[in-house]
Order: C-alpha cells, then structure tokens, then sequence
C-alpha cells in the first residue's frame, strides 16, 4: 500500500488489523450504500510485446476476450489441474493486470516469470502504484453517474474516464471497483464519502460470497479443480481456448468425467468463523478426501456466518452437511444467483 494512500485512509477513521487489513468504525454494521479499500487485493502487471500470447498459454480463461471494455475471471493451476490462484484480469492502458488475493499474490509473482522464457514480457508488482476502491449498494449507479458521464452496465465490463477505469462487478448488489492513481482516487473518495460511509475488506468478501465468486488462499492453494468452485459458470474458463496448463485435466472433467463436487452458498450460525480450508463432514460422505472444505466465509448481517464451501453433491442434496464433524454446526444451504443448468 503506498505510503500517500495510507496516511490518506487514517485521516479517515482508518485502523489496519493485524493482516494489514484496512477497518473503519462502522465495520460493525453493513451499510445500504458503501465505500470500501480494496488494497488487500493486490495488483500485477504484465507487460510487453508477447504479453497475451503468454498469458494465454498459462491461464484457464480466453486472455483474447480481455479488451479495454471487458475484463474476466481466470485462474492459474498446477499441471494437475489444481488451482494456485484466480483472479481477475483487465488492461489498462495495454498492460494486462491480475488483481489476485493477497494471500496467493506471492506464488504467482513466484511462479509466472519460470514461464518467460525468450518471450517479450515483463512481469512487476504494481499493488502499491494504483490504488483500487469499491462502491456498493444502490447508491452506487447514481454517485457514479453525477461523476462520469458513463458507467460500466454488464457484469465485466470496463469503462475509462480521465485517469480512472472503472468495473461493473457480479452481484444482487450493484457494485463497482474504481483504479487509478492515488492523487485522484484520493478526491474521489472525498467526494463519494459524503454519502456512502466507509467500511472493510470483511463485507467487500461478503459481497463475493453472496454473489458466488471464490477465492483461493493459503489453505486452499491446490485444494480445488476450477470446475469445482464454478469458474466455469462465471466465465472463469474456457473450453476452446487451446492449451494452458493443467488445461487436460480440466477439459477432461468437463468432456470425460462427472463432477462430484461443486461450490455452494450456505449460513452457519457457528460461534467462530470458519477459514478457508476447514473441512466438512456428512454421514452420507464414502470419499475417504471427506465432504468438504471451506472457501470462503465472513460475518452474516443476520448473525452467524455466511460462507462458500466446495462439497459433495450428494452431501448437498441430501441437506447433511456440517462444520468439521458430526457434531459441528449444521450449515444451511442457500440458493446462488447462478444456475447450474449452465453445465
């Protein structure tokens, strides 16, 4: 985080937790219409003459559908299949950036460059150099608007204005991240906060999580085949692209295999948060891998927890699902905003 926008954030009633995690005072509650630091989400920068060339031969989405007004979900995975990172990718400018979770952002800054070779791309960390903010709630299309004379209107898409690039993200809640550099972004959260209250990464990742979209972290790295998270359904993958790595794994599920797990949404009313990578049990569950883990989950508004977990269809169906053991919290399983029709 650079030095400016941190000095900026503690004028702002701004604290930073032990994770470097930006809090404000209203954190506690979880706003109609809010401002949110999204710099726990870092930023990469890839660069160069053979930039998409090379990215498409690393990630499990179409790098060729990314374009100043579209941007898109992938992941990068291991030979196997698994899954190292997601993120999302846009381009800025003709820089492609990947806007990763700060808890796989070294793997990747560690992995890509082995992949270079004699092509002509330069990799860097550019999380400090641009500074990301969001705006959710249905304040959000008119604050924008009174700003910009457009706004981004599909889910995905990109728009630039002076300085700023701005994204229209997935969600019941209309949502938008805002880029730029932090002299800007700095006077634009002045005037946004006027009407929308500050608040923190944990109900920027609730959003996430209502909206069904993972997360890879620490305890998950290698945990999951892209399918299982339902990449697939958000436009995370594509099947005919060509090669990528651990692309015969995946396509191979999608062409050969049954998928036996998937991502679901469900509530916990469980007195500590489940973490990413926490396993699930159920009395129906033969797999000796167990029902389940975690992904994601973070305070619910109602109480409890609201989480995403990859899980045994069979478990899912048959509504027997707990946290960690028999005896552990039984989750409620909620609907997606997505169908799995779309398979």
């Amino acid at each position: 985080m650079s030095s400016q926008w941190k000095t900026f954030l503690e004028t702002q009633s701004a604290h930073f937790d032990e994770s470097g995690e930006v809090r404000f005072n209203q954190d506690k509650a979880f706003p109609e219409c809010a401002l949110f630091d999204l710099m726990h989400l870092t930023l990469i920068t890839v660069s160069g003459d053979d930039a998409k060339n090379f990215l498409q031969g690393q990630f499990t989405n179409d790098i060729r559908n990314v374009t100043h007004n579209h941007s898109q979900l992938s992941s990068l995975c291991t030979p196997k299949g698994r899954m190292l990172s997601n993120f999302r990718v846009l381009m800025r400018d003709e820089d492609y950036l990947l806007q990763i979770p700060q808890d796989t952002h070294q793997a990747v800054m560690k992995r890509l460059p082995m992949f270079v070779l004699m092509s002509k791309v330069t990799i860097t960390d550019n999380s400090d150099e641009l500074v990301r903010i969001g705006l959710a709630g249905t304040c959000a299309d008119s604050l924008l608007s009174r700003r910009f004379p457009s706004l981004p209107k599909t889910t995905g898409e990109v728009a630039r204005h002076d300085g700023y690039t701005l994204l229209r993200l997935p969600g019941a809640t209309p949502r938008f991240e805002i880029i730029g550099e932090a002299d800007d972004i700095i006077s634009l959260w002045q005037q946004l906060a006027k009407e929308a209250p500050p608040s923190g990464a944990e109900h920027w990742s609730l959003l996430d999580i209502q909206a069904g979209i993972p997360a890879i972290y620490k305890e998950t790295v290698e945990a999951f085949v892209p399918q299982m998270t339902n990449m697939h359904l958000i436009d995370g993958i594509s099947f005919t692209k060509g090669c990528y790595t651990g692309q015969e794994v995946v396509a191979r599920m999608k062409y050969l295999g049954k998928l036996k797990r998937r991502m679901y949404l469900a509530h916990t009313d469980s007195g500590k948060r489940p973490i990413p990578g926490d396993k699930l049990f159920s009395s129906d569950s033969t797999s000796g891998q167990g029902a389940g883990k975690v992904v994601d989950a973070r305070p619910s508004p109602d109480g409890g927890y609201e989480l995403l977990a990859v899980m045994e269809i069979s478990g899912y169906e048959s509504d027997s699902m707990h946290l960690e053991s028999s005896s552990g919290p039984k989750l409620k399983l909620k609907s997606l905003p997505y169908s799995f029709d779309e398979e």
